[in-house]
């Protein structure tokens, strides 16, 4: 009987060792397949700057006139057309040498860029004496390589005497710089990422090796991220801008440390009650995997409503940022684990979690606010929204849209120096100018049309083919005016009148024009359409619908109030022009998306303690644990935007200053008083109408 007895034994036991050889081999598998991924994606994530388009079109809804200017033009002999305005400026008034530098350089350019070599572009003086200007159209070549044909003609320009100054300016020289800025901005922008992030994980761990991996995590996402993207590319028809490209850099690393931070602290938890890494690693998943995959999800769901809107650099930064949150995402959940296991509990020195030890203190900060709160939960609620709702009101009276010129922080390229000097020199003819298209049989009608409308200085038929007639037209306002707007909407209401569709109205003006009517439509389609997609994700996992309603609301208050803040700073601090009109949208996406992640990591942890100890209890419980991670989350999360700032262009600057803000707002006040505040007043009453929401504050064990 023992020998038939030993035998069972002896083949269960074998199975456990074997069980707990596989689960100990599994991280080392991870690590090593997340090696091969990378070696082997690294170089598509490379050639994502090779499929990186920045210009006009690729901004521009396709519905719009403007859009369709720049198709029919491409079908014109010679292509798409060109304009460089360059200008000559000495202050105390030119001298009898400057003219004949002028005159070299005008045929230089001409002959080398100009698409009519055998008529010299007419040579302005100013009524002051102290500036001379010409336009110069581009032929073919030089339009194609705007950035080396506006180099070049600077660099022709440079002989010319001491004290005679010289800009090369016009819609090309303003698009190459444009250009050069935006192809820093990638390297630029990861490093001071990295930087950023690597400083906030050392003082947050205060540990010599620990922030090490989830920097080393965070970059393996952004390089699979881009190499994701390229693959998407090749496959799918959207558009790369560098907009959605820096985006993709900030939104990787700033979620992808978030969901460090979380994995962490959980896991911290566990190795108090487990002795092996890998033991306290699974329950760690567990608890903080579900919290995890629905706020990537929210973030996803959020971007991919983009897809609704009809601005392409909006709708392409869809696709973009939802690859990146899914690798971030993916590593996050796989990597990241494997290498804290593999590394072992060491890997927390000086600050080893010891087995058996707490946890966390119960009688820690967060725990005190919490406890303050639950005694004046009204005010904690009341006095706070006040304050947002009175920076909302920053809003009110906040400066128009971004002129085309005031687009660059701290320096000024030469393509905008030059600009404002025309302005200054020749207000008569400083305008910005447009493109009518017509069809050929009707171009009589629509020049007609044209030259008949107010504010138009001056229009002549240029290139011709089988389908169109290039009409240019120069505008008396100059560029982003309000004269100049008027303009641009009565040519097309006339040339409408008389051609119908197959008249139409372009240039950078209009195109501007388009692109700010179309953030407008966009902005009000999209906006409900994300509030939706998040309150549908939060129900679900709250198992909810008044929770959902109460958090959807914090965060769209918080926005405002960051939005309204913002206004005041960029306007009176910083001192920029205007708002991008595209920073609204975008800066809404984020703080909705991502302020309810926070909500989610709190209100996740607030129903499980709930359902042991009660709403108000569990409120505290929750807040009292996830307070001090989230909070850093929060803050990695607003300096990682916040390196955007450090970048040569407004509209990212205000992007990366508005998120920041929001996030902080969110993070500091709204979920660590307002939604614990509302939670607490409203008791289970909050998680209606789940089963959770009819049980009493006594009907729970509150001996767990």
């Amino acid at each position: 009987m023992t020998t038939e007895l030993a035998a069972p034994d002896h083949t269960g036991a074998d199975k456990r060792p074997k069980r707990s050889r596989t689960k100990t081999l599994l991280p080392w598998l991870m690590v090593a397949v997340w090696v091969g991924l990378v070696v082997g994606g690294y170089s598509l994530a490379g050639k994502l700057d090779s499929v990186t388009r920045d210009g006009q079109a690729d901004y521009l809804p396709a519905s719009a006139q403007s859009t369709k200017v720049l198709q029919a033009e491409a079908e014109l002999p010679g292509g798409e057309s060109g304009l460089l305005m360059v200008v000559y400026e000495r202050p105390g008034g030119l001298q009898p040498g400057d003219r004949e530098a002028v005159e070299r350089g005008q045929a230089e350019l001409a002959e080398r860029f100009g698409n009519d070599t055998d008529a010299l572009p007419e040579i302005v003086d100013s009524d002051d004496g102290t500036a001379v200007m010409y336009a110069l159209a581009l032929d073919r070549d030089a339009v194609a390589e705007e950035a080396g044909a506006t180099a070049d003609a600077r660099a022709l320009l440079d002989d010319r005497p001491s004290g005679l100054n010289a800009y090369v300016t016009g819609p090309t020289a303003l698009g190459a710089d444009m250009d050069e800025v935006f192809d820093a901005v990638d390297a630029t922008l990861m490093l001071a990422t990295a930087v950023v992030v690597a400083l906030l994980l050392i003082l947050t761990y205060r540990s010599p090796l620990l922030w090490l991996v989830p920097l080393a995590s965070v970059g393996v996402a952004a390089i699979t991220s881009m190499g994701t993207v390229y693959a998407l590319t090749q496959i799918f028809d959207f558009t790369i801008t560098s907009m959605s490209s820096a985006l993709l850099i900030v939104l990787v690393f700033g979620a992808g440390t978030d969901y460090a931070l979380l994995l962490v602290s959980r896991y911290r938890e566990e190795l108090h009650r487990h002795v092996r890494p890998i033991d306290a690693m699974l329950p760690a998943l567990r608890g903080a995997g579900p919290a995890i995959l629905a706020s990537a999800a929210t973030v996803v769901a959020g971007l991919l409503c983009l897809l609704a809107a009809d601005l392409n650099s909006i709708s392409s930064l869809g696709p973009v940022g939802a690859a990146g949150m899914g690798a971030a995402l993916l590593v996050m959940l796989t990597l990241f684990p494997a290498l804290l296991v593999v590394l072992g509990r060491r890997v927390f020195w000086p600050f080893v979690p010891r087995l058996g030890g707490e946890a966390h203190q119960p009688r820690s900060g967060w725990a005190r606010l919490g406890e303050l709160v639950a005694r004046r939960r009204v005010v904690s609620w009341a006095v706070p929204l006040v304050i947002l709702g009175g920076l909302a009101l920053g809003t009110v009276g906040a400066s128009g849209s971004l002129p085309q010129l005031d687009q660059f922080a701290r320096s000024t390229p030469d393509s905008v120096t030059g600009a404002k000097l025309i302005e200054a020199r020749y207000p008569d003819e400083s305008g910005q100018p447009l493109t009518v298209m017509s069809r050929p049989d009707q171009s009589r009608e629509v020049l007609a049309a044209v030259e008949s409308t107010p504010g138009v200085a001056q229009a002549e038929v240029g290139r011709a083919s089988d389908d169109w007639v290039e009409i240019s037209v120069l505008p008396v306002d100059s560029p982003d005016s309000a004269g100049e707007t008027a303009t641009i909407e009565q040519l097309r209401e006339n040339v409408h009148e008389v051609a119908g569709d197959a008249a139409l109205v372009g240039g950078t003006s209009a195109e501007r024009l388009d692109e700010a009517e179309t953030n407008k439509s966009d902005r009000n389609l999209v906006m409900p359409l994300i509030l939706l997609v998040v309150l549908a994700i939060l129900g679900l996992l709250l198992r909810a619908i008044v929770a959902p309603l109460v958090l959807v609301a914090t965060v769209v208050v918080s926005f405002f109030g960051a939005l309204g803040l913002c206004n005041l700073l960029f306007d009176q601090v910083l001192g920029f022009a205007g708002l991008e009109p595209s920073v609204p949208l975008i800066g809404f996406l984020f703080l909705v998306a991502l302020g309810v992640d926070y909500n989610i990591f709190l209100m996740t942890r607030v129903r499980e303690e709930a359902v042991r100890h009660g709403t108000v209890a569990g409120t505290k419980r929750g807040l009292a644990v996830t307070g001090g991670v989230i909070t850093s989350a929060g803050v990695v999360l607003a300096a990682t935007f916040a390196v955007l700032a450090s970048l040569p262009l407004v509209m990212l600057v205000e992007i990366g200053i508005l998120v920041a803000v929001g996030v902080l707002i969110d993070t500091l006040l709204v979920r660590s008083i307002v939604v614990p505040a509302l939670t607490m007043s409203l008791g289970s009453r909050i998680w209606w109408p789940s089963k959770l929401s009819r049980a009493s504050e006594d009907s729970v064990d509150d001996r767990l």
